[in-house]
């Protein structure tokens, strides 16, 4: 068996050993990328005060550059007897450095090692999700503008209820993804703090700049107290799931309403055929399989992010092997979220509207609050007019005008503020590509010769 990063020559049980490794050598091929990243400011940081020579940390820093490109490219292997990345990592670095690839662990631990490489995963992963969460609300813009005054029954308790078009149906998702947009900042603040430096929960008696890796890593800030950076070890997992699962609560509301508008007792929406898929013994079936999935996501998703919760609730401060297990349910869920956001992209410009029917569906009673409003403009108590048009409902004589009360406010039927929303989005987009950016050229000033 290898020797792992803390073998002391000692044997080791066979099944323990596969059962602490547990499904690591996988797991930690998604985070090797951003594990070469860190470790390279490390090696630069040890350089800047005094730790390692400088002729060594250039070695270091163009091992791992290369490394983390086979990385990315899906090139780099970790064996079960590696136990983990880290592992691997070192052991490619002694293979290609010598002696320098034995330095790259001063002043640091597996513990704040992997607590930068998650939060450098996850702060990628954060973009990406937010770029997908923009290009999704766009095309929700789009529905709505497109389809900003055709009539839709607006429903309560799956009831017809008032007059709502597919503008304002549209809009609504648009808007419930903006929010998300501007929530994901936040989500990004509590990311934006460097936890390298705090080893394992305690720091180490040695002059490290933990400002300096913070900033060449393209943090705002360091996370001043090490036993926090562990105990921050499922609390920020569970922020970021916890924003992807609002996101998708959003998304869970118009994959229901499709679902409803679009069976034969509604017709009010269709998929194209290329959507949908057929039935092994039904040849008439075109079913709305992409619908139902991307709903099950959305609860895959709390069920995943309930996962992070439980594993990493109930434990005492600093660290625990526990957290290891918070990994793969974390991975899991971020890729379930990115591939809801990119195929729902495709689907929403996709659908097809059938006016006819769901203006047939719009009939006089989705006017009746409409009427009691147009008696008070009368002078009638709305109370007084509430009880006349019910009254009218009860014996047939309620002839509502459907024209009366056209609702032009801001955020009614014929006022989406759409302008407004697109500026949002505008916004949203600019914030992300910029922190992209700022990203890109903080990995540039690791990699540089």
């Amino acid at each position: 068996m290898a020797e792992t990063l803390w073998g002391k020559g000692q044997p080791l049980d066979a099944a323990i050993h596969a059962f602490t490794v547990g499904d690591d050598p996988v797991v930690d091929l998604s985070l090797v990328p951003h594990d070469a990243l860190g470790s390279a400011a490390h090696a630069r940081m040890l350089a800047h005060v005094g730790l390692l020579a400088p002729d060594a940390a250039s070695s270091l820093v163009a091992a791992l550059h290369a490394l983390h490109d086979e990385a990315r490219a899906g090139r780099f292997t970790i064996r079960p007897e590696q136990e983990d990345g880290h592992t691997a990592l070192e052991a490619a670095l002694v293979e290609r450095t010598g002696e320098a690839g034995k330095r790259i662990h001063l002043a640091r631990s597996r513990n704040d090692q992997v607590l930068l490489a998650l939060r450098l995963f996850m702060r990628e992963e954060l973009l990406a999700l937010g770029a997908r969460t923009a290009e999704l609300a766009g095309t929700f813009l789009d529905f709505a503008q497109a389809h900003a005054d055709l009539p839709l029954p607006g429903y309560t308790h799956l009831r017809r209820a008032m007059p709502s078009t597919f503008g304002l149906w549209g809009m609504a998702f648009a808007e419930g993804l903006l929010e998300e947009l501007e929530a994901l900042k936040g989500v990004w603040g509590r990311l934006d703090r460097c936890p390298l430096g705090a080893a394992a929960g305690f720091g180490v008696p040695l002059p490290i700049d933990r400002e300096y890796v913070a900033r060449l890593l393209g943090f705002s800030r360091v996370q001043r107290s090490p036993i926090d950076a562990q105990d921050s070890r499922g609390r920020h997992e569970a922020a970021l799931l916890t924003w992807a699962c609002s996101v998708a609560g959003t998304l869970e509301k118009w994959l229901w309403d499709v679902q409803l508008y679009s069976m034969d007792e509604f017709g009010f929406l269709a998929l194209p055929d290329a959507f949908t898929t057929g039935s092994s013994i039904m040849p008439q079936k075109k079913n709305p399989d992409v619908v139902e999935l991307a709903r099950g996501r959305c609860r895959e998703l709390r069920g995943l992010a309930h996962q992070v919760e439980a594993v990493a609730g109930g434990l005492p401060s600093s660290y625990h092997r526990d957290f290891q297990l918070l990994k793969r349910p974390t991975l899991q869920a971020l890729t379930s979220a990115k591939a809801l956001l990119e195929v729902l992209s495709r689907l929403v410009p996709a659908l097809k509207v059938n006016a006819e029917k769901a203006r047939a569906a719009c009939d006089d009673t989705l006017y009746a609050a409409h009427h009691a409003y147009a008696l008070v403009a009368k002078g009638q108590p709305f109370r007084d007019a509430y009880r006349e048009v019910g009254r009218q409902l009860n014996d047939g004589s309620f002839q509502p005008d459907r024209g009366a009360l056209t609702a032009t406010h801001l955020g009614g039927a014929g006022n989406l503020g759409l302008a407004t929303a697109r500026e949002e989005l505008n916004d949203a987009r600019d914030w992300l590509t910029r922190t992209h950016a700022q990203q890109a050229e903080a990995a540039a000033r690791v990699w540089a010769p």
